[in-house]
């Protein structure tokens, strides 16, 4: 074999079109494409344009489907439920389900349901009926020898065309005949709720007197956290916690906890050592880790109380 032996294998190459060499080639005038101008060119794209007016797919507003017949579901970690089974929130010994939940005050409100997240390890056994639960979850609250009953909610779906059951609705006739009727029973029982709703005032004033509104959110990391003490680093960060954004404390602002390390921990808690005072900050921030809005006067009772040094506040 030779150098001028050598050649591509069939197929490898191939002959580049030539256009625009007259009519009997197949590809004269326009080139093979079609038109002549704007686009015979290169690199152009007219796709949707609407001869300089805004086109449709801008008109049109770009909004995401939200489905209309979803629920909410309230979420309860195993960090939570812990701390509320160790302050006595919740009583191992009974079935605890969404009302319960809400009525001990582990949860504000239930909506839909309420799924178990997390992982971790209870120090109780517990028995629960939820809407859903996770395999962490679940595995936790087995281990800790409990059980999670999931029941599951299903949502009533109708055919297109077929018009829902509303034989038990009541008429707007019958609602103003049982609204008249109760009128009058209404205007007796006036004078007796205006009595009530005096005595009322007096009541919430001892409450907010005496107890701080930071108590209960601060018992819920100490059970037995005193109020005398709460009370005293609330009037230490004053006009601080009428704004709303220093009323929380971030974990993920550095320069917010550098604040913390240079302020409170080094003027109020005597802790010189920097380094040393960064990281007890950032072990306050992994235990409130599962609240979400961490309000400062819980987070500085809690660097006090690791540090020991409740009483000298």
């Amino acid at each position: 074999m030779r150098l001028n032996e050598l050649s591509d294998n069939p197929g490898a190459t191939k002959e580049r079109k030539r256009v625009g060499r007259g009519i009997g080639s197949g590809t004269g005038k326009t080139g093979g494409r079609g038109v002549k101008g704007q686009k015979s060119r290169s690199g152009v794209a007219i796709k949707g344009f609407e001869g300089g007016q805004m086109p449709i797919h801008m008109r049109l507003p770009k909004r995401g489907f939200n489905k209309p017949n979803r629920k909410r579901f309230a979420e309860l970690s195993i960090a939570n439920l812990n701390r509320a089974i160790e302050s006595g929130k919740i009583d191992g010994k009974s079935d605890v389900d969404a009302a319960a939940l809400v009525e001990a005050g582990v949860l504000r409100r239930s909506f839909d349901g309420v799924r178990l997240i997390g992982n971790g390890k209870l120090s109780k056994a517990v028995k629960l009926t939820v809407s859903g639960a996770t395999p962490a979850a679940t595995k936790a609250v087995e281990d800790a020898k409990g059980t999670v009953t999931v029941v599951e909610d299903k949502m009533e779906r109708r055919e297109k065309g077929v018009k829902a059951d509303r034989t038990n609705k009541v008429s707007k006739a019958d609602k103003k005949a049982a609204k008249a009727s109760a009128a009058p029973a209404k205007e007796e029982k006036k004078p007796a709720k205006k009595a009530a709703a005096k005595k009322a005032p007096a009541k919430k004033a001892e409450k907010s007197e005496d107890v701080s509104d930071y108590l209960e959110p601060t018992q819920e990391y100490d059970a037995k956290a005193d109020n005398a003490i709460v009370t005293k680093i609330e009037k230490y960060l004053g006009a601080s916690l009428s704004n709303r954004d220093s009323k929380y404390v971030s974990c993920s602002d550095e320069t917010e906890l550098d604040t913390i390390v240079k302020g409170f921990m080094k003027k109020k808690l005597g802790v010189d050592d920097k380094d040393a005072a960064m990281e007890k900050v950032k072990a306050v921030c992994e235990t409130m880790k599962p609240t979400r809005m961490k309000n400062r006067v819980t987070f500085y009772y809690l660097l006090a109380k690791n540090e020991g040094k409740l009483g000298d506040l």
